[in-house]
């Protein structure tokens, strides 16, 4: 399964380093072939400068990327990546494609905005709760979850909340004992909601 993790300018670290770090964990429990391929995409190539000054470089654009398989939508700073029609199109258009798709943080307003999650039950960091409600009021918002399942879409509260949420969805893809696994091998207290 190929996990797509779109990332831009001052996104949340943890929101990608995270579910990165579950998804890869998990390939390397695994005894046989590797379950996930894991990469990073941003709207080009070249450095990419996340929040605190983290620099990384991702691994595809969105022009040139594989197919994927699973879109997460990590948050951060997302203001400037509302006003991009060009990576609004490409969400929308990846999210349709893709057997699942997920955010974590505040990436469920691009996933709202690119129209990806009309009429869903959402989440995202709590601190936001109100602004994606008065933003988006199609949307049900829930808050006081640390990530919310509506089948083929999955959205996540801030930071943390997406490993919780990306070991929920590796119990979900593939099995509940490699999620437990993998939180183990992480040493991580998963909260399973």
């Amino acid at each position: 399964m190929n996990v797509g993790i779109y990332i831009y300018e001052n996104a949340e670290v943890l929101d990608f380093s995270g579910p990165f770090e579950v998804f890869t964990t998990a390939n390397r429990l695994r005894d046989t072939e590797q379950a996930f391929k894991v990469f990073l995409v941003a709207e080009q190539a070249g450095p990419v400068c996340a929040r605190g000054g983290y620099s990384f470089n991702p691994h595809y654009d969105i022009t040139n990327h594989p197919d994927i398989d699973l879109l997460i939508v990590v948050g951060g700073v997302h203001t400037e990546e509302l006003k991009k029609a060009n990576v609004l199109q490409w969400v929308a258009d990846t999210a349709e494609k893709a057997r699942m798709v997920a955010s974590v943080c505040t990436g469920a307003f691009i996933l709202a905005e690119a129209g990806v999650l009309a009429g869903c039950q959402v989440t995202t960091h709590w601190e936001d709760i109100d602004d994606l409600r008065q933003s988006y009021p199609d949307l049900t918002v829930v808050e006081g979850r640390r990530w919310v399942d509506e089948g083929r879409i999955v959205t996540s509260g801030g930071i943390s909340a997406g490993i919780d949420m990306s070991l929920h969805l590796v119990s979900k893809l593939f099995s509940l004992e490699l999620a437990e696994k993998t939180a183990r091998q992480m040493e991580f207290d998963w909260r399973k909601n």
